[in-house]
Parts: C-alpha cells; structure tokens; sequence
C-alpha cells in the first residue's frame, strides 16, 4: 500500500491531436513546482501521478499543485494491487469513523471480475461491517470511498477531490508582458492571463528618488507571488524618473498620468518586443480611476504600433478584484503603504477624457525618442 498523488488536468482533454504536446508542457509545468522535493511523475491514461514523496512533504506538494494551471482536481490517495482484499483496506483507512458515506467505483480495467456496481457493493458491505458507526447514503452522503481500478493491474483508493487552479498549462499560449505596479490590480490581471497557458513576464517602473526603495522590494515580493503560479518570470525594472521630472517642466500638469501612461506604453511594447513577448497586458478596469476611461485607455493604444493590449479586468468591479487577490496571495502585499511612480507629481485636476489632439499638442513639448531610449537603456532585469 502506497501513498500517491492523482493529478487530473483540465481543458487538455477536449485537444485534438497535438494533446501530446499540451500534456509534455504540462508534466513540465508540474514537475517545476515540485523541485526540491523528492517524487516521481508518472502519467498513466489521462491523469498524473506522484509517487514516492516523503510523507512530511505531503501538504507542501499539496500547497504547490494547487498553483498549478491545467489542473483540474488532484487527490491524496492509496496505491494498491487489484484485489478485493487489499482494495477493502485501502478502503477502511481513507473511510471515516462516523456519518453517511457511498463507495464509487470507476472500472477502467474491464478485466477486472466484478462491475463497478459489484464492487462498489461489496466494499460498502465490508467497511458496514467494520464500522457500526457509519450508514450508508447513495444520495446525499456524508463522504465518499473512490476506487479507481487502472488497467495496469492497481488500484487507487481516496475520498477527496480537490480543487485545482483550472485552465491551461503555462507555456501553451505564447509570451505577454505585464504592466506590474504595486497595487491590487495588476498581479490578478496577469494570473488570469496566465490562467489561460500564457508566459507572464513583467515590467516595473519607478520613481526613484521620488519614491523610496521599499516599493521596488514590494512588486519584487509581488512578482515573486505571481512566478508561483506562472513556474518563474522576469521582471524588468525601468526609472521614469526623468520622464517625469520632462513632463512636470514643460506640459500642463493636468496631462501628467495620461502622457505618462504613453511613456510607458511605449517602453513596454519596445522592451516587450525584444524579449519575444506577443502582447501587453494591464491591470487597467474601466472607470475605476482617472486613467481608466475610454478616453484615457484610448489614448494609451495609440503608442503600441505592434501589439495587442489585454486588459482582462475592464468589466471587473473593485470588490471582486480584490476577492481575488486574496484568493491567489497578493493582496496583503499590494496594501503595504508604498507609493509608485504614478503618484509623484500627481495634478489636482487630471485630465479623465483627453482628447488625443490636445494630448498630441503637449507630448510635442519633449523629446519622446530620446526620453524612451534613455529609459529603456537604464532597464534592470531580475529572474524571479
């Protein structure tokens, strides 16, 4: 008897004949997770397993399989040989001591002398047997004893399904680039698009000296936060310091987040573009800031000559944003009272709906080419 880990993914199974490819990404994906731990990964039709782990690792692995993306359930369960006997014992460890249970029975080894039906009976009438304290209840049970014969000749043994992260594997949609201050917003957007089997790496800018040093350690901790779900990213760390101080001296200082959301826009897609990075992505919801306006995104689109821009929270209202931050781990980390660059020098009166003619005639005050070259030359780079 065998303690093993079943991993079942999830939307792999509707691919049609490149599947093999979605599921090699995904026991690489898996296998990431899990370094530093002692295991083997074993696929066996349709499903994962992980065996031979130290039983103190147990939750630890646990903990990481839930960040994993393209994994729909996963169970701790037992490994035994197929035989009734030992099926029956596996059956009374993972059994409660007390309530209502059923036995399900999934046969996908048809050699196998008894029908699912057959079997589940006569496992329920022997833990019934050794138990006074549980009933059986096929409808609405308390717990439920799983016996799920392999046609390799064993068979696993559990009563839990456990929720997986869901989606697609990372690695299987290409590569975005995340827009990533400190804030509640931006993390989530890139795990929902790393949700979806993208490669999330990220860009930062910063203020220095304007803003202190222990906001760039929070998007670092941010960051960090993420590569536990995206299995490692890079994030490059870029000064608008003097981009800043440009637009601060010589523009009308409503205009300052909206020129300086085209700054970054355009820093984003270069440095995007040269790392290989197919699209940019935000954290931007719409109407929640001054920023975030049609207007306002409208004029940000019109620096990024290649790229789409995703923005998968548009629709999202702040409560639900921060739901799920809490949910994947960052929320506690984007609360830490830091500023970000976006608040130095903020005007009174930011323009919410600039007209890009009027947007045009004040970027025409600075030296665009030069401001963005410099930036991008200063660019720091971390893999996290």
């Amino acid at each position: 008897m065998q303690k093993v880990i079943i991993i079942r993914y999830a939307e792999i199974h509707l691919k049609g004949n490149n599947r093999g490819w979605f599921e090699k990404v995904f026991a690489v994906n898996i296998e990431k997770s899990l370094k530093g731990l002692k295991h083997e990964l074993r696929r066996q039709s349709g499903r994962y397993l992980v065996e031979n782990f130290n039983e103190a690792d147990t939750q630890t692995i646990l903990g990481r399989l839930k960040k994993v993306f393209g994994v729909h359930s996963y169970s701790l369960a037992l490994k035994v040989n197929s035989n009734i006997d030992e099926i029956a014992e596996a059956s009374k460890k993972v059994c409660s001591a007390y309530g209502t249970f059923k036995v399900e029975t999934h046969r996908a080894d048809k050699t196998f002398p008894l029908n699912s039906m057959q079997l589940s009976a006569e496992i329920g009438g022997r833990l019934l047997d050794a138990n006074s304290n549980i009933k059986v209840d096929v409808h609405n049970p308390d717990f439920i004893v799983s016996i799920d014969l392999r046609e390799n000749g064993t068979a696993l043994v559990f009563n839990e399904n456990l929720k997986g992260a869901g989606g697609m594997p990372v690695g299987t949609s290409g590569t975005g680039m995340l827009l990533i201050s400190g804030g509640i917003d931006s993390p989530v957007a890139g795990h929902m698009i790393a949700k979806r089997g993208m490669n999330i790496n990220c860009i930062h800018f910063h203020s220095y000296p304007y803003t202190n040093l222990q906001a760039r350690e929070k998007v670092i901790e941010l960051t960090k936060r993420l590569s536990e779900y995206t299995c490692g990213t890079n994030l490059n760390i870029v000064s608008v310091t003097r981009i800043q101080e440009e637009i601060h001296k010589n523009c009308n200082p409503d205009y300052m987040v909206t020129l300086l959301r085209r700054f970054m826009m355009r820093i984003a897609e270069k440095v995007a573009i040269t790392s290989g990075a197919q699209c940019l992505i935000t954290g931007e919801s719409l109407a929640q800031v001054a920023s975030q306006t049609v207007e306002g995104m409208t004029s940000s689109n019109s620096v990024v000559e290649k790229l789409p821009v995703l923005r998968p929270l548009c629709g999202f209202d702040k409560d639900e944003i921060i739901e799920r931050s809490r949910a994947i781990g960052t929320y506690e980390i984007s609360i830490e009272p830091y500023e970000d660059c976006c608040t130095v020098f903020l005007p009174k009166h930011p323009v919410t709906r600039p007209k890009l003619c009027a947007v045009l005639a004040e970027e025409s005050k600075l030296d665009v080419s030069k401001l963005v070259d410099e930036a991008v030359t200063g660019l720091e780079s971390l893999k996290l």
